[in-house]
């Protein structure tokens, strides 16, 4: 990002080293690769055109370093981000199975856990026009809910949007403080982006446009209702879109929903009405799936220019 422009988007969670199973099921290999849902999402909007920047703790470690640079070569400004000489940056591996991927994670006691509110970059923040935070981003730890609820509360005072991913990780909190906190901050989101299989077990409900229903109702202004292989849901109090999936050949659905979020709020941003960045966010979605890792699929704002072109021909 250009030193001299603000931030459209602030995105405050916990970044992670990622290392993914690479062809497929049983293999010995593992591709080194970045992860951490509000970092992707930061990633996703950069490559579409977006000024993204990024808050979060590293440890003073060579992971902490790997993402800094990530961040510098992907053009997001993470001048505020701390370096945490006392505790380690967090790693997960997947694993890919006939189940789908799975993933586990060592990250407990991590620098990103030890956030705090009076650490958070209010300058950067009231400047943005979005802040972006995830279920994750609260669950990690006590400090870091603190530090996310203080996040909204100045963004809501400066005027400035928020938005909300669930990414629910029951292993990292209970069922009934998971669902008490993000009905709250649904609550709270201008921009929400609920996946379906999250919001089923926070809601109950399992009717797609009930949950779409639920998180208007809560008070979110936009809800984007991630459907995985079957497209998404984009809706206000005064439309609702259902979008087909773009056709394209998964083999690693890792970070999909964060390319998605990332790329729905830079097309906002940039002026597209609801349809339009929704059909886009869809086809980055899509695109994101086809090859291995959380972050090095994501489109580029040309690669969803040209599916797009193809879908209409």
């Amino acid at each position: 990002m250009n030193g001299a422009r603000k931030p459209e988007i602030l995105a405050i969670g916990e970044p992670m080293v990622e290392f993914n199973q690479s062809g497929g099921h049983g293999s010995r290999a593992y591709l080194q690769g970045f992860g951490g849902d509000t970092s992707n999402f930061a990633i996703a909007a950069a490559r579409q055109g977006a000024d993204s920047a990024y808050f979060t703790r590293l440890g003073d470690d060579i992971y902490g370093q790997m993402l800094r640079d990530l961040w510098a070569r992907e053009g997001v400004d993470a001048s505020t981000v701390v370096s945490d000489p006392d505790a380690f940056t967090g790693i997960y591996f997947v694993t890919h199975g006939k189940n789908g991927h799975e993933f586990s994670f060592y990250r407990t006691g991590s620098a990103a856990s030890r956030m705090q509110p009076s650490q958070l970059p209010l300058e950067l923040l009231r400047g943005a026009r979005v802040l972006h935070l995830s279920g994750i981003s609260f669950a990690i730890s006590p400090t870091a809910a603190d530090t996310c609820y203080a996040a909204i509360e100045a963004a809501r005072a400066a005027g400035v949007m928020v938005s909300f991913d669930t990414n629910l990780r029951l292993r990292l909190w209970s069922k009934d403080r998971a669902r008490g906190v993000m009905t709250d901050v649904i609550g709270l989101a201008d921009i929400c982006l609920p996946s379906y299989d999250d919001i089923v077990v926070i809601t109950g409900l399992t009717d797609p446009n009930a949950l779409v229903d639920f998180c208007l109702g809560r008070g979110a202004r936009i809800v984007a209702l991630k459907l995985g292989a079957d497209g998404a849901i984009v809706a206000d109090k005064d439309q609702r879109i259902r979008l087909a999936p773009h056709p394209c050949d998964p083999v690693d659905a890792t970070g999909a929903g964060d390319a998605f979020g990332g790329a729905f709020v830079a097309r906002l941003l940039a002026g597209d009405d609801l349809a339009t960045a929704g059909r886009y966010a869809t086809v980055a979605a899509a695109l994101s799936t086809e090859g291995y890792g959380a972050v090095e699929p994501i489109p580029t704002a040309a690669e969803v220019r040209r599916a797009i072109e193809g879908e209409q021909q």
